[in-house]
């Protein structure tokens, strides 16, 4: 049992099928015991990647109207979401005077650090940082977290 923090390009993994899904799909299954945090903002960003998928015609509304289900019944079920408060924000305003990173992805930064901190203070073990993008990795791993791209994993 371990504990994860998956952004929404980890989340999308495991209801749509690309790359690192079925390495995903074990990871967060109930099966494992994982406790798999992610802050509330990615709903809206999962949403917006299945929109995406609509205008693009790799996804239809009939699958759009289940994912979508599967994936709110999932949070609140299987995940621990992470509301947005007044130190996220200040902790995100930090990165992002530090990093190159769009502001949703500061967030899920933010939230990911306190969420550690919480759960572990300043002692290893960290939870794990999923994400499929390069730089907010690049900017987890700068400040400390253990990452995971599902990207790298067939």
């Amino acid at each position: 049992m371990a504990d994860f923090y998956a952004d929404s390009s980890a989340l999308v993994k495991r209801h749509i099928y690309e790359t690192g899904s079925i390495w995903l799909q074990g990871l967060l299954a109930p099966a494992a015991g994982n406790v798999i945090l992610t802050a509330r903002i990615s709903m809206a960003e999962f949403y917006s990647a299945l929109n995406r998928r609509i205008r693009d015609a790799t996804l239809d509304t009939t699958e759009y109207t289940q994912v979508a289900t599967d994936f709110d019944a999932l949070c609140r079920t299987q995940y621990t979401l992470i509301e947005l408060t007044p130190v996220i924000v200040e902790r995100t305003r930090q990165l992002l005077e530090r990093y190159t990173l769009r502001a949703y992805d500061a967030v899920q930064l933010a939230s990911a650090l306190i969420a550690n901190n919480a759960l572990f203070g300043n002692n290893p073990p960290s939870l794990t940082f999923l994400s499929a993008d390069q730089r907010l990795l690049a900017a987890a791993q700068s400040e400390g977290l253990v990452t995971d791209d599902p990207n790298i994993h067939p």
